[in-house]
């Protein structure tokens, strides 16, 4: 239902939308570190949607490696980002600017990477992951005890 209803929300001419930035390192790095710091908290690095808050979310997040989501049109992933979609848990993060609109694209580039990342793209998503202030205060406790500070 909720693929049904993000069929029908997407305009036509968005659809059909191009990406204006060119798939290159630079760019597929910049959606990467993107992604990891802003949607795996949902999504998950890989994409699989299997995190803690995916799985308490109805609809739950899609596995985005699989062809429901690869088969969708540069366009179609970028109005889902920019807009979100109705009825889901999935928010518009669109602003209007065009330094957002260029990080969108970028992510759309990481989108179409998902079903083949490495294990080192993965281990440095987890680098770049939000860290909760627990585990902020657990490291800064570490540190302390290593320099010898009570």
């Amino acid at each position: 239902l909720a693929r049904f209803a993000r069929g029908v929300a997407i305009p036509a001419d968005e659809r059909r939308r191009p990406n204006p930035i060119a798939a290159t390192p630079d760019a597929i790095a910049s959606g990467r570190a993107h992604f990891a710091d802003h949607c795996a908290l949902c999504h998950a690095n890989d994409g699989s949607g299997e995190t803690d808050f995916g799985r308490g979310m109805y609809p739950p997040p899609p596995d985005m490696r699989l062809e429901a989501t690869q088969q969708l049109t540069d366009g179609e992933l970028f109005y889902i980002i920019e807009h979100g979609i109705r009825f889901t848990g999935m928010p518009g993060f669109g602003t209007g600017d065009a330094e957002h609109a260029e990080e969108s694209w970028q992510l759309v580039h990481f989108i179409r990477r998902l079903p083949v990342l490495s294990e080192s793209e993965l281990e440095e998503m987890r680098q770049i992951n939000p860290r909760s202030p627990a585990e902020i205060r657990q490291e800064i406790e570490e540190e302390r005890f290593l320099r010898g500070e009570p």
